[in-house]
């Protein structure tokens, strides 16, 4: 799960002993990574997904960081997208004692032009990003006004600032989620509610696989990189981690951009990859001269 000779711990030994945290996503990818990091550092952590099955193996492959921390682990099963659910998950994630930590992961979009977007499917890629991460805030943010406050954070991504061709709606459903997350911040930090977002770069999860085994199309985002290393869960956990903890107490309302510098150059050119996902027909009425012609 960690990248090769970086370990998992951020703040030390028992630096989160006693935080009662949620993660909700955390079957695999970056919220299992994410799990790792809470737990090794002595969190009570509470992982949702809807899975539960799914679930179950990822508390296994964690039990050793459980052990590790000394702190207890516990499993959910948790749609993102439904308030009741997520109500319910905090609830219980933050106990007798309260919410310290809740970090949400849940989102996703596909490739497809801007002008071949079906409508449903474009307002429905927006709410699989946006959603999630209101629910959290929402409920989990309601949970840490009545214990005194706490830190929340929200998995974002690069297309929330950097133009992604075939993208649009992702882009705009993740800088949607940013914006949330800085208004957020301004209103709940007086009740001393962190509310922060990590911005990963294109990173090896299990939704992403596909695209990792294609090595010329991981060219294509490598050599937009300063640092040529693919993107691995783990980098995104460790900086989750920093942000939900208290090495990062006087930072709120801010994305944490963690790309290995993709974000200073520009996304690849992915037509291919938009017509294989898209289909031809989402391009056909614009299609006219040949595709769709870069700028």
């Amino acid at each position: 799960m960690n990248a090769a000779g970086m370990g998992n711990r951020i703040g030390g030994p028992g630096s989160l002993s006693g935080k009662r945290a949620i993660i909700i996503g955390a079957s695999s990818g970056i919220g299992l990574a994410t799990a790792e990091t809470l737990l090794v550092d002595g969190a009570d952590l509470l992982i949702c997904a809807r899975d539960e099955t799914r679930l179950r193996a990822a508390a296994d492959t964690l039990t050793g960081a459980a052990t590790e921390g000394g702190g207890t682990l516990a499993i959910r099963a948790c749609d993102g997208m439904d308030g009741s659910q997520v109500q319910a998950a905090v609830t219980e994630a933050a106990g007798e004692t309260g919410l310290d930590i809740a970090v949400t992961v849940p989102g996703g979009g596909n490739y497809c032009p801007v002008l071949g977007y079906d409508d449903d499917d474009f307002s429905a890629t927006i709410d699989q990003n946006v959603r999630p991460t209101y629910l959290m805030i929402k409920y989990a943010g309601l949970a840490m006004v009545k214990s005194g406050g706490g830190s929340i954070v929200a998995t974002s991504s690069t297309a929330a600032i950097l133009s992604s061709p075939f993208l649009s709606a992702y882009c705009a459903a993740k800088a949607a989620c940013d914006q949330l997350v800085k208004v957020a911040a301004d209103e709940v930090g007086q009740h001393g509610i962190r509310i922060n977002s990590v911005r990963p770069g294109l990173t090896r999860t299990g939704a992403t696989d596909m695209m990792f085994e294609n090595r010329e199309l991981m060219e294509a985002f490598l050599s937009e990189q300063p640092i040529r290393k693919d993107g691995e869960a783990s980098d995104i956990g460790r900086a989750i981690r920093f942000l939900a903890g208290p090495e990062s107490a006087w930072v709120t309302g801010q994305a944490i951009t963690v790309d290995g510098g993709h974000t200073i150059r520009k996304f690849p050119w992915l037509e291919d990859v938009a017509r294989a996902v898209a289909g031809e027909e989402a391009f056909a009425a614009i299609d006219h001269s040949g595709g769709a012609k870069r700028v």
